[in-house]
Parts: structure tokens; C-alpha cells; sequence
């Protein structure tokens, strides 16, 4: 019987990559929040994730091996596929986009989901670790 750890963790590994990046993106808006002329990104998470789960894109981040005797990667976050957020106010005069109410929110949220897969991960990892050693 083979087992694979894709299987076990399903979707989660490749969630945590696009919300890593997504987190990264969000952070810059808010870090540039008073930058004249700074236009607010953002990506889409659903295409972000279907793209990382495919592991065909030319624009991936990947983990290195420093040791051989290191777990390959295989999973890959694609992270050119950045959109800017249309501003939900008009523009005040120095071309920023950046509306903190929005970035914070979206912060927040992602987060929160991140938080929620590293969980999940969590559970399972106890779960497999508990049906290795045989514990009940």
C-alpha cells in the first residue's frame, strides 16, 4: 500500500504558500500606505492556488535543499500573477490607492485563514505521527 503526503495533506501545503505570499503583498500596501503614487496589488487566491497545486508556472518560488539528506519541495507558489485593487474612493490627489480600512481587513482575513490551514496541517501531522508509533 503506498502512501503519499499529498494525499494526506490535500490542499493545505499549497494554501499556506499562496497565503505566505498574499500575506507579503498585503503588507507592502499597508507599508506604503502614505507613498505618493503607490497603486495597491493584491492576487487572486483562487487562481494564485489552482496555479501552485498544477506545479506548471515559469514564476515559482522554491524551497532549496541545503543537505541531502532534506525533504524535496515539490509544491510551488506562483507569485507574478499580482493585480492592482481598484480603490473604492477617489483618487486624493498623490495617485496612492492604498485604503488602509481595506488592506487591514484583508490582512486580517488572510491571516486568519492561514492560521486555520496551519491547523489542519497540525492535526494531520498528530494524527500521522499517532499512527506511526501506534498510540490509540
Amino acid at each position: 500500500m503506498s502512501f503519499s503526503l499529498d494525499s494526506a495533506f490535500g490542499i493545505h501545503p499549497y494554501a499556506l504558500g499562496v497565503r505566505n505570499a498574499r500575506s507579503e503583498i498585503l503588507a507592502s500596501n499597508l507599508a506604503n500606505a502614505d507613498t505618493p503614487g503607490y497603486k495597491a496589488r493584491d492576487i487572486d487566491f483562487k487562481s494564485a492556488l489552482s496555479q501552485a497545486m498544477s506545479n506548471v508556472n515559469p514564476n515559482a518560488v522554491s524551497l532549496t535543499r541545503t543537505d541531502a539528506q532534506h525533504i524535496s519541495a515539490s509544491s510551488t507558489v506562483r507569485v507574478g500573477n499580482e493585480l492592482y485593487r481598484v480603490p473604492l474612493q477617489p483618487d486624493t490627489g498623490d495617485g496612492n490607492t492604498v485604503d488602509l480600512n481595506v488592506e487591514r481587513e484583508n490582512f486580517l482575513e488572510n491571516a486568519l485563514m492561514y492560521q486555520t490551514s496551519m491547523e489542519f496541517l497540525n492535526q494531520k501531522i498528530g494524527q500521522l505521527n499517532r499512527a506511526l508509533k501506534g498510540d490509540q
